[in-house]
């Protein structure tokens, strides 16, 4: 079973960008092995808590993510 794992700020996605992911995901896994993967590719879009996560030693934040409007 293909199976594909995705980690993104919490509110950072709507629901309509995470069915996307999901479809052209599984899309991506259908071209590779067939059409027999789409009934089982498992694919998981899962929100962290902001400040839940970080990269290089230092917390992020969906704020920081998305930078200040005078960025």
């Amino acid at each position: 079973m293909p199976f594909a794992s995705f980690k993104v700020p919490a509110g950072s996605l709507d629901e309509k960008k995470k069915e996307r992911i999901v479809e052209r995901t599984t899309e991506l896994y259908v071209e590779i092995y067939g059409e027999r993967a789409r009934a089982t590719t498992l694919v998981l879009v899962e929100e962290v808590t902001d400040g839940g996560w970080g990269i290089g030693g230092n917390v992020l934040t969906l704020a920081m993510i998305q930078g200040s409007p005078d960025d």
